[in-house]
């Protein structure tokens, strides 16, 4: 993996070769007769193949706006893999734009619409593999690892079982680590190079005592918790390893969330293996923590199904929606929605809405059968049986808050108390909540914690495309045996 002024220099350059390799390729007869027969719409012109001059203008010019539009990425920071894919392919379609823009104005300047379309088709799959190629982790290597914490005697713990070298750490306060070991400056970041204190020809800290394992009171503290995504991008870091006194929602899974975010492997103390997902077979004092448990294909195929799933729902039930907001005003006084802070992926915390199935009042966290509560309206009663309240949760699908499929979101307050009765309950908060889930079909509920957690942790593992649409197919099947029992036991009332 290169790194600071080296990965600048690669990033660059190699853009620039590949800018030029793709406008040479776009160039070549053969390249223009394919396309210009095959692709529709090309179809209908004739293949320009440039000459000297204007193939040289175009280089240039493509190399020039390429190159600058993806100017932001020539500097070393932390990224997923689907974040720096998506960037990438957004900044190259920006500089074609632009090219395509040049050449409306300045008609001498021109590309080829041909030309043009295919440099920026072969570009899009290139480059992102370019990028990521040069940020790829060689097995074996050193990389950056930051500790995060809160309790300075097990940060002081941790220290000596990270094998690689560590760059500082980060602690809201310094007050308990100078009452026991001595007083620790803080380091300038501006003063630090791209990602360590003195960095090696190979870009990792050195202190120039490799010999003696690292200890707490020779690294520099870097700042409080609230600085973590900004070292993670100031340092360039690869790894953090987690050292707090509990596993709690705030500071120990939100460090989590940003290591997620910025694509930052995540380390924590054996003990909290309970508390998070770990790889299979991990063994030693301090284990990774799988924070991507799917592989980047298929969070992108389950997006993908998503939006479509949501935006398809949305369309076709909307005379619904509305018949059921006016039968819901009709049927009791209220609002049309209700509205919950459930809890999402690491532990955050985003609001879920539902058509209202019961007359307001207070809420009480504990679990309850829902059948025996009194406080559930006519319309209510329908609308739970036929699963129709949740139809509203399709909008927090569509904008990312949800998945279609995935682990219940649950009450935030309801989970405090799910959370002491199973200890294991805080690893369904690796995935996005879903709609309905492996758990659902199965009608397990958060009456019994346990049975609900076995199934979460089932589909995790087993999460694929095919095994969603398995579980929608069944969930869909479900709501019609409900809505044909109402439809029937409606009949027999009449």
């Amino acid at each position: 993996m290169f790194t600071g002024w080296r990965y600048r220099v690669v990033s660059a350059v190699g853009t620039a070769s590949f800018v030029a390799l793709a406008v040479l390729a776009a160039n070549h007869p053969n390249a223009q007769s394919v396309f210009t027969t095959v692709v529709p719409l090309f179809d209908r012109l004739e293949p320009i193949i440039l000459d000297r001059q204007s193939l040289r203008w175009a280089l240039m010019l493509c190399v020039f706006a390429i190159g600058g539009a993806v100017w932001p990425l020539y500097k070393p920071r932390p990224r997923r893999i689907l974040d720096t894919v998506f960037l990438v392919q957004k900044r190259i379609l920006v500089g074609g734009l632009a090219l395509a823009t040049l050449g409306y104005f300045k008609w001498s300047h021109r590309l080829p619409r041909a030309t043009l379309v295919m440099t920026i088709g072969i570009l899009a799959v290139v480059l992102p593999s370019w990028f990521l190629l040069i940020r790829a982790q060689p097995n074996g290597t050193a990389g950056r690892t930051l500790i995060v914490g809160d309790d300075p005697a097990q940060i002081d713990h941790v220290v000596p079982a990270v094998e690689t070298p560590v760059i500082g750490y980060l602690c809201p306060t310094i007050t308990a680590v100078r009452d026991t070991l001595r007083e620790i400056p803080e380091t300038d970041a501006d003063a630090v190079a791209d990602g360590g204190i003195e960095l090696r020809h190979d870009g990792i800290a050195d202190r120039g005592d490799s010999g003696p394992p690292q200890t707490l009171s020779s690294l520099p503290r870097l700042g409080g918790l609230s600085r973590l995504e900004d070292v993670l991008v100031e340092y360039d870091v690869d790894t953090v390893v987690l050292a707090f006194g509990q596993a709690d929602r705030a500071e120990f899974f939100g460090a989590l969330g940003a290591c997620h975010n910025y694509g930052v492997d995540a380390k924590v103390h054996r003990k909290y293996a309970d508390s998070v997902l770990i790889s299979e077979g991990d063994v030693g004092e301090l284990v990774a923590v799988d924070l991507e448990p799917w592989d980047p294909l298929d969070h992108l195929l389950k997006r993908i199904f998503d939006v479509c799933f949501a935006a398809v729902g949305l369309l076709a039930f909307a005379p619904l929606v509305a018949i059921i907001a006016i039968a819901i005003k009709l049927d009791s006084s209220g609002p049309v929605l209700y509205s919950q802070n459930r809890t999402a992926g690491f532990g955050d915390i985003f609001p879920v809405y539902k058509f209202r199935s019961m007359v307001p009042k207070g809420e009480d966290a504990t679990p309850t059968e829902d059948e025996e509560n009194d406080r559930i309206t006519r319309v209510g009663r329908i609308l739970r049986k036929t699963h129709l309240d949740e139809l509203p949760q399709l909008w927090s699908i569509l904008v990312g808050d949800m998945s279609v499929v995935g682990p219940r979101a649950v009450w935030t307050e309801e989970e405090a108390l799910l959370e002491k009765d199973t200890p294991s309950w805080r690893k369904r908060w690796f995935v996005k909540p879903g709609l309905t889930g492996l758990a659902q079909i199965h009608d397990a509920k958060s009456t019994d914690p346990n049975l609900k957690l076995r199934y979460d942790l089932e589909y995790i593992r087993k999460q694929s495309f095919w095994f969603d649409v398995k579980i929608v197919i069944r969930q869909i099947w479900k709501v019609l045996v409900g809505v044909r029992e109402t439809i029937r036991g409606s009949l027999l009332i009449i």
